[in-house]
């Protein structure tokens, strides 16, 4: 099987449990969600979605034969030594691509393996850390995991029912749009009101990262 990657680089992880970590981020091309097209936002079932993850033609990206050459260009990224090595694997939609066989070439190369997923599609299970981001208005499958992120506000989400699912930890990160504070202060006052969820902001964007 051949991977089509938007982008690869090196960086420190700026969201979630894991942020501060580097790793290497591999950015998987295509999205089950939304076409990638603004034209197409309008009617996507994740219309807040602020990445690009059209096409091969970032930093790092383009089609790769099979997962050994893949996994060379994670190591080239990451550089000399093996002392925890991090990957994340995202998107788009990662497991539209990931495999059994790039995921056992990511661990004979000595990565721990994480992966951002919108849970619509089962994650792959030898996976070593995983992170669903729930999208409101689509089915979510993986229901268990290392963290759940939910951006906030979005209408339609059912924060009882996602209470409910096996996560270790229940992350709330205010959407990235025009309402700015107004929506880090919705997350925040929802942390207060429901004490099992965590406030997570993307660091990344304020340290001027990728």
């Amino acid at each position: 099987m051949s991977y089509a990657v938007k982008e690869m680089f090196l960086t420190l992880q700026g969201e979630g449990v894991q942020a501060g970590r580097r790793a290497v981020f591999v950015r998987f091309a295509g999205c089950n969600l939304w076409s990638g097209r603004e034209q197409d936002r309008a009617s996507a079932v994740c219309r807040f979605c602020d990445t690009d993850f059209i096409g091969t033609d970032g930093l790092g990206g383009g089609r790769f034969a099979d997962a050994a050459a893949l996994v060379a260009a994670v190591e080239d990224f990451w550089g000399a030594g093996r002392e925890r090595r991090f990957v994340v694997l995202t998107g788009g939609e990662p497991m539209l691509q990931v495999d059994d066989a790039l995921v056992d070439a990511l661990h004979d190369a000595g990565f721990f393996v994480a992966i951002e997923s919108n849970g619509t599609l089962p994650v792959h299970p030898r996976i070593d850390w995983v992170c669903i981001s729930p999208k409101a208005g689509s089915e979510t499958v993986q229901r268990r995991g290392d963290e759940l992120k939910l951006v906030w506000p979005q209408p339609g989400s059912d924060l009882s029912m996602i209470e409910g699912w096996a996560f270790d930890h229940f992350l709330l990160q205010p959407m990235d749009d025009a309402r700015g504070q107004a929506n880090v202060d919705a997350a925040m006052a929802l942390v207060m009101e429901r004490p099992r969820w965590r406030l997570t902001l993307q660091t990344h964007k304020m340290l001027g990262l990728r």
